[in-house]
């Protein structure tokens, strides 16, 4: 008995020593969970509580508000496009990140390379919706990328000679603006045809284009010419060729029988041309829609079908550093000898990736992908700043979709909360996955 006493004596002080330091760390802890209540907690019930309730909040309606939700065309279009960026952007970034973190290894300057591909972490996705909206222009003097792609094009393809270019009216050309046009008379051989045309800004001429000139043909030939008909300073006469007007050079022009083409050429710098060799027979001169057709000003990267894969583009350029840091990381602590012990088998560079690197960094890339997943359901800056207003639609997401409908204009809180809810369903399953990971490894 007295043995008893003298133990639960001993025991006193440790119980309330114990209960002292719970009491520390509450009081402590407290603050936080105060914090994550009025933050974290108290938002989603009241989220999931407004979720019930119609546009104004006075009237119960149960499931009602997810009942619209899935059968509103606008917001499957935000769910169609936010699965389109869960299945293509995390493996898209997990495949990058990988892919050059292998590569890094084999660069001498792998630290500055990695500097670089991280530097786009220290922008906010505000300023890179911005420097995206402004690449993706489609005004190629604006927009990088269609400067690109249109100096890529002009490599390949000739532009048109005169795409501003129309015929003057009532002067024989039959046809409307962007071509063809054809004479509404019938010439023979021996005979010439004057084109008068319009439209032409003085400092859009060639440098090499000279006074407009008409020269015979011959008996077996058509002549003419195609110029500006166009009198700097006024005067001149309408149809006539004037000695201040100057020729159309480098335009195509066919002669036409029995809707066949017969002849082509070429106007000179004086905006002449001459078909010779025609047989005796009526002819009709045409000038193809090539000459005018309007310049190529690149893809429409913001359109109704390219905005999600350009907004994803963007997405890209940001987060590719942060997959490949943590793959990097990942891959540094892979033992060297089991490479080594490969390389010494036998094994080529693409057996050892496939077989060894792969299966070793499988822990570090199932984090790094459903990090990526949660990050890629909350998306809203990029798609709200790059997408412009005729697209938005297209292009919206859950997060993007929940925002207009609560307060850019739809003022239905209700319906917003129940989208809001769906996307908090959506991301939860995720984040214990990837808890459960971090215990894991923790252990």
């Amino acid at each position: 008995m007295a043995d008893t006493l003298k133990a639960r004596a001993a025991a006193d002080p440790r119980r309330r020593a114990q209960r002292r330091k719970r009491r520390l760390a509450v009081v402590f802890v407290l603050p936080a969970l105060l914090l994550l209540g009025a933050l974290v907690v108290y938002p989603v019930l009241f989220s999931v509580g407004r979720s019930l309730f119609d546009a104004s909040g006075d009237r119960f309606v149960g499931a009602a508000n997810y009942t619209e939700m899935f059968s509103d065309p606008a917001t499957l279009r935000a769910i169609r496009n936010s699965t389109v960026w869960v299945v293509v952007a995390p493996v898209l970034l997990t495949g990058l990140g990988l892919l050059l973190a292998v590569l890094t290894e084999k660069v001498r300057w792998a630290t500055a390379f990695k500097l670089v591909l991280f530097l786009p972490m220290a922008v906010s996705f505000l300023a890179a919706g911005i420097i995206f909206r402004l690449a993706y222009e489609q005004d190629p003097d604006r927009g990088v990328l269609n400067a690109a792609v249109v100096g890529v094009h002009g490599a390949f393809a000739d532009p048109a000679a005169y795409p501003t270019a129309r015929a003057r009216e009532n002067q024989g050309l039959a046809g409307g603006a962007g071509g063809p046009y054809t004479t509404e008379e019938a010439v023979h051989p021996g005979g010439t045809v004057t084109l008068g045309f319009v439209g032409v800004a003085p400092g859009a001429m060639p440098a090499g284009a000279k006074s407009a000139a008409v020269k015979e043909p011959g008996d077996d030939a058509i002549g003419g010419v195609v110029y500006l008909d166009f009198t700097p300073g006024g005067g001149g006469a309408q149809g006539k060729v004037d000695p201040a007007e100057k020729g159309l050079p480098g335009m195509t022009v066919e002669a036409v029988r029995d809707g066949a083409v017969a002849a082509t050429a070429t106007t000179a710098a004086d905006g002449s041309f001459r078909f010779a060799g025609l047989d005796d027979g009526a002819y009709t001169v045409r000038l193809p829609a090539s000459n005018f057709a309007a310049p190529y000003e690149g893809v429409n990267w913001l359109g109704p079908a390219l905005v999600t894969p350009a907004i994803i583009g963007a997405y890209l350029w940001v987060w590719t550093g942060f997959a490949m840091v943590l793959i990097g990381a990942g891959l540094a602590a892979i033992p060297r000898d089991a490479l080594e012990a490969a390389r010494m088998d036998g094994a080529t560079e693409g057996q050892i990736f496939r077989k060894i690197t792969v299966p070793l960094l499988a822990p570090v890339l199932t984090v790094v992908f459903v990090t990526l997943v949660i990050n890629v359901m909350k998306v809203f800056d990029l798609v709200w700043i790059i997408a412009p207003g005729p697209v938005q639609e297209e292009a919206n997401v859950l997060a993007t979709r929940m925002w207009l409908v609560s307060f850019g204009g739809g003022n239905d809180q209700g319906l917003g909360s129940a989208l809001s809810v769906l996307l908090l369903l959506l991301v939860v399953p995720a984040m214990i996955f990837n808890v459960r990971r971090f215990r894991r490894s923790g252990a």
